[in-house]
C-alpha cells in the first residue's frame, strides 16, 4: 500500500510539473500576442522600405543612388532578421538548461521585440547599463520575466511615460540587479502584498484576450526564485513602479565597467 501511495504521489508531482511548464509557455505565447500587432506593423514597414529602395535602385542608373538603395535594403533585411530571431528564440521552450549570460545582452535581446510597442504607446526608454554583470540563468525564462514586466509597465502608462532600465551589481551581497522603472498609474497600497498570487489581477482581458489571467507575475516569482534570487517591487499611486530582479553574480565577476547608454524610443 505504502509504495503504491508513494508511487501516485511520484506520479502527482510529475503532472503538477508538465503543468507548471504548460502554463508558462501559455503565458509566453499570451505575451507574443499583446506584441503581433506592433511587430506587424514594423515588418509593414521594413517591406515599404525594402520595396521603395528597390525600386529606386531599379530606376536610377547613378551608382551612388543605387548604393544608397543598396545599403537601405541591406539595413531593412538585418532589421527583420534581427527581429525574426528574437522571436524564435523567444517562443522556443529549452527546458531548465541554464548557462552564465551577459544580463545586458538579455536586456537587449527582449527590447528588440519590444521597441515598436514603446514608440506605438508613447514611452520614452531609458537604459542605464553602466555595470555589465553576469548571472547563470536560464536565458529563455529570465526573458519571459523581462517581457512580461516590461510590457506590464508599458500597460500602465495608458498616455505616455518613461521607462527606465537600469543593471547594477551588488557586490556585497553577491547580485546582479535588473530594475523596471515606469511613470505610471502605480499600484494601490491594499493590492500591493498580493501581487505575487497566482491568479490575482486588476486587469481584465482585452478583445484579444491578452491580460488578466493572473499568472504573469506568479510566474515571474517563480522563475526568479528557481534561480535562487529574489524580486522585490516599490510602487506609489500616481507616481510608477519598480520591480528588481536578484539574481546570484556569476562567479568570477569582474564588475568591469561600461559608460552610461541612454537610448530614446518616441
Amino acid at each position: 500500500m505504502g509504495a503504491s501511495n508513494e508511487q501516485k504521489i511520484a506520479d502527482l508531482e510529475q503532472q503538477l510539473v508538465q503543468m507548471r511548464q504548460q502554463l508558462m509557455q501559455a503565458e509566453k505565447m499570451s505575451t507574443v500576442g499583446v506584441l503581433a500587432s506592433s511587430i506587424t506593423h514594423e515588418f509593414n514597414n521594413i517591406l515599404t522600405t525594402v520595396i521603395n529602395y528597390a525600386k529606386m535602385g531599379l530606376r536610377h542608373k547613378d551608382e551612388a543612388i543605387r548604393d544608397k538603395s543598396f545599403t537601405k535594403i541591406l539595413a531593412a533585411g538585418q532589421r527583420a532578421a534581427k527581429i525574426t530571431t528574437g522571436m524564435l528564440s523567444y517562443a522556443r521552450s529549452k527546458g531548465d538548461h541554464k548557462e552564465r549570460f551577459e544580463l545586458a545582452q538579455l536586456v537587449e535581446d527582449v527590447l528588440v521585440l519590444v521597441e515598436k510597442d514603446l514608440q506605438v504607446h508613447r514611452i520614452s526608454l531609458v537604459k542605464n547599463f553602466a555595470q555589465q554583470p553576469s548571472s547563470v540563468v536560464n536565458a529563455n525564462q529570465i526573458q519571459q520575466v523581462l517581457l512580461n514586466l516590461i510590457i506590464n509597465a508599458r500597460q500602465a502608462m495608458d498616455e505616455g511615460g518613461t521607462l527606465t532600465i537600469t543593471l547594477s551589481e551588488n557586490r556585497a551581497d553577491q547580485f546582479a540587479e535588473i530594475t523596471i522603472r515606469d511613470t505610471g498609474c502605480g499600484i494601490p497600497p491594499q493590492v500591493l502584498p498580493k501581487i505575487f498570487d497566482s491568479f490575482f489581477t486588476t486587469k481584465t482581458a482585452d478583445e484579444s484576450g491578452h491580460g488578466g489571467s493572473g499568472l504573469g507575475l506568479a510566474m515571474c516569482k517563480e522563475v526568479i526564485e528557481s534561480h535562487q534570487g529574489r524580486i522585490r517591487v516599490e510602487s506609489a499611486p500616481g507616481k510608477g513602479t519598480a520591480f528588481t530582479l536578484k539574481l546570484p553574480l556569476a562567479k568570477g565577476q569582474t564588475g568591469f565597467i561600461h559608460s552610461e547608454s541612454i537610448n530614446k524610443a518616441g
